[in-house]
């Protein structure tokens, strides 16, 4: 990858943030709590001025053709700030991370051992067009004892400088240094790549948004990288499913906010529950406006549906599309979601707990679910207080990452005097 340098200091900015790490490392945990209670009042008491830079960016939106549930992620309202800042006081809550012994133990020449959490230092943040992960993270973070580097996308450039800015204000009046929190105001793409490489400052990078900035991220950075995924994400209903259930489950994964990454794109369906429910089914699926794209049987039973490629059983649509796959048996289902699934978030609706129980131990994901919407797949829904992002790889932190993802671990060793 070709290096080329941006028209601001980012790397300056990460000296600074890790300057500021250090001072976050002897806070005591009211002092974090107190300063996340604050930001979060200075944010609602704020929200104008960050509403009239959101604007900027709904119109820049509308320019430039923006899709509805892209303007949905972008748009934020006096509702939706408040919720920001009541996610912060809910973190503030939450028990410390760091400091913990999560182990100890006395070697036999007398040497104390501890294995104690710590911050993991600074965070770099990369991420598209969601300004509530401006505050989200800020606050995950700052709580853990972690400094943070924000590069958001262009398209909310305006707001997510609006947002450092009334956290900037609002730090500066507590304990927590304001350069713990750095937002990189370029929207050039040689900004987020200076970041990529920045070992000696960041010590992980977090990228959150499309499938493309994910692989961009992994394939290029040489700084570790915790990652975040797509949500292709599955309802399969089986043939012993409640048919109540089975349809109030798919609705909420699927319309409840279709623009989110644990939403339902796929319904896997067994072949004689969809012979035997379709009527309700179909109703559902015309009440609630939600597009079919499906294999021959489905296209056949459904009314309006169309023929499904092999792009519609990988597609994250993020509208209110989805796609129709019939099976005759789990086995079947179980392929198709191994197949086509990010790992990410799949449920299944069945009365049957033995069936449940094969397909909770054998579909690989980060977050599987029994009679249950992938809604569900978030922080904030899991008492995490608020989340980073959803982590779909295996190592460190997977599912939802909140506090604990942030953290990582010392040994500590108390002697007196002995060598070897």
């Amino acid at each position: 990858m070709t290096q080329t340098k941006s028209n601001v200091n980012v790397e300056a900015q990460a000296i600074e943030a890790k300057k500021a790490s250090k001072s976050l490392l002897v806070l005591s945990e009211s002092e974090k709590n107190e300063a996340l209670n604050h930001l979060a009042d200075v944010l609602e008491r704020e929200y104008e001025t960050i509403l009239q830079a959101n604007e900027k960016d709904l119109e820049n939106g509308k320019e430039k053709g923006f899709s509805e549930a892209f303007m949905d992620r972008l748009s934020l309202s006096k509702e939706r700030i408040a919720d920001f800042a009541n996610g912060l006081r809910e973190v503030a809550k939450l028990e410390d991370p760091t400091g913990n012994i999560l182990s100890d133990w006395t070697l036999d020449n007398g040497l104390q051992v501890e294995k104690v959490t710590v911050p993991l230092g600074v965070i770099g943040m990369i991420y598209e067009a969601r300004p509530n992960v401006t505050v989200d993270a800020t606050g995950l973070a700052l709580k853990s004892g972690n400094a943070i580097v924000l590069k958001g996308g262009s398209s909310a450039i305006h707001s997510n400088g609006a947002i450092v800015d009334v956290i900037h204000k609002g730090l500066s009046e507590t304990k927590i240094p304001k350069e713990a929190v750095q937002f990189i105001a370029s929207t050039e793409r040689a900004a987020t790549n200076e970041l990529f490489t920045m070992k000696e400052h960041i010590d992980v990078l977090i990228p959150r948004g499309g499938g493309k900035l994910i692989q961009a991220v992994v394939e290029n950075a040489t700084v570790p990288v915790l990652e975040t995924g797509v949500g292709n994400c599955h309802i399969y209903v089986d043939k012993e499913a409640n048919v109540e259930k089975a349809i109030n489950i798919l609705v909420n994964a699927k319309t409840d906010r279709p623009a989110v990454c644990n939403a339902a794109e796929t319904l896997v369906v067994h072949e004689d529950w969809l012979e035997k429910h379709s009527a309700a089914l179909i109703d559902a699926l015309q009440q609630h406006g939600i597009n079919v794209h499906g294999d021959e049987k489905a296209v056949s039973v459904i009314p309006g549906a169309v023929p499904a490629g092999h792009e519609d059983w990988a597609n994250e649509y993020l509208n209110t599309d989805i796609a129709v796959k019939t099976v005759s048996d789990l086995s079947e289902a179980i392929a198709h979601i191994e197949t086509y699934g990010t790992k990410h978030s799949e449920a299944i609706v069945t009365e049957n707990a033995d069936t449940a129980h094969k397909f909770l131990s054998l579909v690989d994901a980060a977050a599987l679910y029994h009679n249950a919407s992938t809604r569900f797949t978030d922080g904030g829904a899991l008492g995490f207080g608020a989340e980073i992002g959803i982590s779909t790889q295996k190592l460190h932190a997977r599912g939802p990452m909140g506090l604990p993802a942030l953290t990582t671990i010392k040994f500590l060793m108390k002697g007196d005097g002995q060598i070897r």
